[in-house]
């Protein structure tokens, strides 16, 4: 581990070797982890998403289906560009440039994705961010947050010190954990009621 988040610089030298520097395209891990990641969320549609570090547009992709509108943002120019290409012709998918915590929108959001991020960030700067979304997060909104249980070499946290972090400092319920040997998705709400709940379900979910 080391001190202070990761620099620009290191995600810049990815993306100018590779439009997919982790093959979120390729290989099943990542495409199995999406799948799984849209299967926990607990509502069906969002009004408004912020993907933070959306790489090349990938998760976001997938993302674009469930939401109304999204806006995702990266910090590196290199990622922006694959992500814009590969999210062209979908109208209510917004790319941005922006590096967290400074450049945090002013928006509302019923959704915020922090998949395979917190990481990168040192820990000051990642309680920053855990305030940013819940300042931003409507009554009924949720915030996601998936990441690789591995430590990686130059990242000023690993996956069990994001998750604890954010669950310190987001002042949510959590709702949901999903852990595996490689890695952990937790949701957390405003609203901690379960989907049936929501849904008005009684104890047998076969009636109503």
């Amino acid at each position: 581990m080391t001190t202070g988040s990761v620099a620009d610089a290191y995600f810049e030298q990815m993306f100018a070797a590779s439009d997919d520097p982790w093959s979120m395209r390729l290989r099943w891990y990542e495409r199995r982890k999406r799948a799984l990641l849209l299967a926990c969320l607990p509502r069906e549609h969002y009004r408004s998403a912020f993907e933070p570090g959306c790489a090349n547009g990938e998760t976001t992709l997938a993302l674009a289906s469930r939401c109304e509108r999204l806006l995702s943002c990266d910090t590196a120019q290199g990622a922006v560009q694959a992500a814009r290409q590969r999210l062209a012709g979908i109208d209510h998918v917004r790319i941005e440039r922006g590096r967290l915590p400074r450049d945090w929108p002013a928006e509302v959001f019923d959704l915020v994705v922090l998949n395979e991020l917190g990481y990168y960030l040192d820990a000051a700067d990642l309680q920053q961010v855990a305030k940013a979304a819940a300042a931003s997060l409507s009554d009924d909104g949720h915030v996601l947050a998936c990441h690789w249980r591995e430590a990686i070499e130059g990242c000023p946290l690993d996956a069990e010190g994001v998750h604890r972090l954010l669950d310190q400092h987001l002042g949510l319920t959590r709702v949901l954990r999903h852990e595996e040997a490689d890695f952990i998705l937790e949701i957390w709400a405003r609203d901690p009621r379960s989907v049936a709940q929501h849904e008005g379900l009684r104890a047998d979910p076969g009636t109503v």
